[in-house]
């Protein structure tokens, strides 16, 4: 079941601009999600998409934690997944999810991420009409 979805779009220019500011890179990525950018304003700026998605699944964009709590990782096949922290893990488990999945696309000029919170599956006990939702 889908409990929350996100959207957002970041300027690669921009975001090579935000990364010359050291106080903005510690506040902002971890180490390791440093590290696996190797200094790409591309790579940053789609971390960067994929964190502002994330808290809007979460519903409270960055009031109740740093866009440090929501680490952006890729697998061995560069696939991007997330790690919570913090306040962010907090809301994620009261607002019951099991899992974010996300996505990143790159041009040129910018980087797009789209995140989607899903919920554990509540299995209904009772027959369900189809139409309504609701059982006999």
């Amino acid at each position: 079941m889908i409990l929350g979805v996100g959207t957002d779009l970041v300027e690669i220019a921009r975001m090579g601009r935000a990364c010359e500011k050291d106080y903005f890179v510690m506040r902002t990525f971890t180490e390791l999600e440093s590290r696996q950018a190797k200094g790409s304003a591309s790579k940053l700026a789609g971390s960067f998409a994929v964190k502002e998605a994330v808290a809007k699944v979460l519903g409270t964009g960055f009031r109740s934690f740093m866009p440090i709590d929501i680490e952006v990782l890729r697998d061995e096949l560069g696939k991007p997944y997330v790690r919570l922290y913090g306040g962010a893990l907090s809301r994620f488990e009261e607002m019951g999810l099991a899992r974010i999945e996300v996505s990143i696309t790159n041009t040129k000029e910018w980087a797009m991420a789209f995140a989607v919170g899903e919920g554990k599956e509540e299995k209904d006990e009772e027959a369900c009409d189809g139409k309504t939702g609701k059982g006999d």
